[in-house]
């Protein structure tokens, strides 16, 4: 399975200012959401934030969100799972029924947050695709564990490239040459 734009919604799970100091690599991640997301807006791919307890854990981090697209929904969760929390499995749903059954999952933490609202969303009968370099934890192991059980789930396993490429499906566009230079 190829990720298709015209099937393809993204779930940002809780990139968020006072849990990325604690997340390895956290750098990387929001680098990698930048590029997703940037790409989401230039495809016109929707976007569904997520903040776990936005209270205590603050809003998603300025860098990530500067680049969401401007009709990105962001919604707060208690539980760890997105995909049991009303508001956000409503809005998934709806985007669903849209035709929208391909949903994108990064964020944090890998073996939390991510695998939860992944495995929650993969029992709803959508095909779930985890952007491995743009999830963590605050160890490597957790990280590891994570992909594992999601692989063993059925969840697809793909890199920030591969989804912006398969999104793209080739070259000498506009929106090839705008994505393409995100990568660079």
């Amino acid at each position: 399975m190829l990720l298709n734009v015209a099937r393809s919604q993204i779930v940002v799970v809780d990139i968020q200012a006072r849990l990325m100091p604690a997340i390895a690599e956290s750098d990387r991640i929001e680098r990698n959401a930048g590029i997703l997301l940037k790409g989401a807006d230039r495809l016109g791919i929707p976007v569904t934030v997520t903040e776990q307890y936005p209270k205590g854990l603050g809003s998603t981090v300025e860098s990530v969100a500067q680049s969401l697209p401007s009709d990105a929904v962001v919604l707060p969760k208690m539980s760890f799972s997105a995909a049991v929390d009303t508001n956000i499995a409503k809005r998934v749903a709806n985007l669903r029924k849209s035709g929208l059954d391909q949903i994108v999952v990064f964020g944090a933490e890998a073996h939390v947050c991510v695998l939860q609202s992944a495995l929650g969303f993969k029992e709803t009968g959508a095909e779930v695709v985890i952007v491995g370099d743009a999830i963590s934890s605050r160890s490597h192991h957790s990280v590891d564990a994570a992909r594992t059980r999601l692989l063993q789930a059925g969840c697809h396993w793909i890199t920030t490239e591969m989804a912006i490429f398969e999104w793209l499906e080739g070259a000498g566009t506009d929106d090839f040459k705008a994505l393409s230079a995100l990568i660079k």
